[in-house]
């Protein structure tokens, strides 16, 4: 059905606790809303909230198994970008800066019961996006001016003591295409602030100082 993540490749193999997992994205109107307009997501030194949030309404979880719920972001292509304002587009600007240091989110509620996770909608609103690669804060670092694919994983807690055997048949991965952005330290596009500013309940700041309080 519209709005949920297909099965990931390689679903064959996975352990029955996690190959029936499926994630729906909240919120998938507003972001197809910003994907059309080409979403950028702020990057600063002490760390930025994304929004639109990234949250989720998972299913097919087994109620009593115990599970971790964590996301990473993967550069979309080798390229950095700049943005022209005389066509409101943004540009290939040559290659890629090196990988900013890869690191993985964990949602602070991990590890907790398929049944908690089903009960109610998954909000990763703790997590903080950064420009600092020497950020000792555990948040995600980015490259500015570079695109993202943000991904989602569920992983099963398994308690067999030679669980790391089985590690690759315990997750299953989720992408949302309409979640990509642009990583930035200010917006570019006019239109992605007023639609920020328009839809986000905290963005007030935009109107006087900072957007974050």
């Amino acid at each position: 059905s519209p709005g949920w993540a297909g099965e990931g490749p390689g679903t064959s193999g996975k352990n029955r606790r996690v190959c029936h997992a499926a994630a729906r994205l909240e919120m998938g109107s507003l972001w197809e809303e910003f994907n059309r307009l080409g979403t950028e997501m702020i990057v600063t030194k002490a760390g930025r909230r994304m929004f639109p949030t990234f949250q989720v309404k998972l299913s097919g979880l087994d109620p009593l198994a115990d599970y971790v719920l964590l996301m990473d972001f993967i550069p979309l292509d080798d390229k950095r970008y700049r943005y022209a304002f005389h066509s409101s587009s943004w540009l290939a600007a040559g290659r890629a800066d090196p990988a900013a240091p890869g690191r993985v989110h964990f949602h602070p509620d991990s590890p907790a019961k398929g049944a908690q996770w089903m009960r109610q909608i998954v909000s990763f609103d703790k997590l903080k996006l950064t420009n600092n690669l020497l950020d000792d804060n555990g948040h995600i670092i980015l490259n500015s001016m570079h695109r993202y694919q943000p991904r989602f994983h569920v992983v099963f807690v398994d308690p067999r003591r030679d669980s790391e055997r089985f590690a690759h048949q315990n997750f299953k991965s989720f992408s949302f295409p309409e979640t990509q952005f642009m990583a930035v330290t200010a917006y570019q596009n006019h239109r992605i602030t007023q639609l920020k500013i328009a839809s986000n309940p905290f963005a007030k700041g935009f109107r006087d100082g900072d957007p974050e309080p």
